[in-house]
């Protein structure tokens, strides 16, 4: 074989190659929450027997990312003309401490836990179930305020309490 014939025959089988490219790229594989991709029980392969359907779409996953500085929430347009919000990065969340059925929105300091991956925690990514750090601030103050108790004193050491005029409803509820 010649080396012009070699160099069109490379050229063709290019072309080729890029032609199939363009003829399958309108079957982009999706996100998809379906099941009829999924085998039998047994092992055996299911027939599809119909197309994707567009309430069975699905979406790349947030990735939350724990950040210092601004949070970054995205828009996100959902069925029905509805929209729901993305939280790419985030700061800040509302806490609950569950004995007290109180609720204060905190800084998350740090990610310290995650069962399902390390890499998670190495990252510091913010999934569900994941084991956060938080800044206490807004609760001692409120047990502060609710019981007239400094939390953050140690228990040996006398530290002298300003009385505030508590009603006589507040005070009750202390004793």
């Amino acid at each position: 074989m010649s080396m012009l014939a070699g160099a069109v025959f490379l050229k063709y089988s290019f072309l080729i190659l890029i032609y199939y490219v363009l003829l399958n790229c309108h079957k982009a594989i999706g996100i998809n929450r379906d099941s009829r991709h999924k085998r039998r029980l047994t092992g055996g392969r299911m027939p599809i027997h119909k197309k994707k359907r567009a309430f069975e779409k699905a979406r790349p996953l947030a990735n939350t990312k724990l950040v210092n500085d601004a949070a970054g929430i995205r828009r996100v347009r959902v069925r029905g003309g509805n929209y729901k919000f993305r939280a790419l990065r985030l700061k800040e969340g509302n806490f609950n401490w569950a004995s007290e059925s109180v609720i204060r929105k905190t800084r998350i300091l740090d990610v310290v836990y995650n069962a399902s991956n390390n890499e998670l925690v190495r990252t510091k990514t913010l999934v569900k179930n994941c084991i956060v750090q938080i800044d206490a601030t807004p609760f001692t103050q409120w047990y502060n305020n609710h019981y007239g108790v400094n939390l953050n004193t140690k228990k040996g050491k006398d530290v002298k309490i300003e009385e505030k005029a508590k009603s006589k409803r507040a005070q009750d509820r202390i004793d």
